[in-house]
């Protein structure tokens, strides 16, 4: 799990980072403060991986507590003003989130945190490929600092979302610093395949096909053109 806390005196905002932050499975959330003083002290005895930082706040500015912070945490500026972004950048902050944010934008950040934390191997750490070469039914796919183990039976698509990629079975969504070139070249087989350029699928669990789109459940995925020949010849099966 990616420890964090959030230094913000503004209970909405407070509200919208807790709330993102316990959508997100890698995250960890061990404190919220509105005075960055006590924030200090907190951090001083107790280490996190990331802060998510406001920059106007009472006693001590958001930028100066930078300058005083120890090394070793990662920071997400939080602002409402554009015009701290250059000043934040030069104290190598990992990302700035001008509010209002949405939750795509917040994910990107955090796909940056993971990014910086530890990045992934070319191959998902050959976990794909071997599970697929030595017969297994299941994978450890890497979020953060955890690996969650999931069926690749129970994988109904991955989905491409700039910076990383997103795997959604039932029940969860995982979100990994994985690409989907790094699926492709260690997933696909008789059961995968990319549709879009935007996603995998898992073809056992299509429940429909109508024209140039194709539904799991009822989420519609398109059939992407540059995709649609290799789809129709290899997974068309009319009785």
């Amino acid at each position: 799990m990616i420890s964090c806390v959030i230094i913000e005196d503004q209970a909405p905002a407070q509200r919208i980072l807790q709330k993102y932050i316990g959508d997100v499975e890698a995250l960890e959330l061990k404190g919220v403060f509105a005075d960055p003083l006590a924030a200090f002290e907190f951090l001083k005895k107790t280490p996190v991986d990331v802060i998510f930082l406001d920059v106007h706040l009472p006693k001590i500015s958001g930028i100066d507590f930078l300058d005083i912070l120890p090394k070793g945490p990662q920071v997400v500026l939080t602002t409402a003003f554009s015009d701290y972004a250059i000043q934040g950048y030069e104290l190598n902050i990992v990302d700035y989130l001008l509010k209002p944010f949405s939750f795509q934008r917040f994910l990107k950040a955090v796909t940056k945190l993971m990014t910086n934390m530890d990045k992934p191997s070319a191959k998902i750490e050959s976990e794909a490929t071997e599970t697929q070469s030595k017969g297994k039914e299941f994978i450890f796919i890497k979020s953060g600092h955890d690996h969650f183990k999931i069926a690749l039976k129970d994988i109904l698509y991955i989905k491409s979302d700039s910076d990383y990629t997103e795997v959604f079975t039932e029940e969860k969504r995982i979100i990994t610093a994985y690409s989907l070139k790094t699926w492709n070249d260690s997933l696909l087989n008789d059961t995968f395949c990319q549709t879009h350029r935007s996603y995998i699928i898992n073809t056992e669990k299509i429940t429909k096909i109508s024209g140039n789109s194709l539904f799991i459940n009822e989420l519609l995925i398109p059939i992407g053109r540059a995709y649609r020949e290799h789809f129709y010849n290899n997974f068309m099966y009319d009785i």
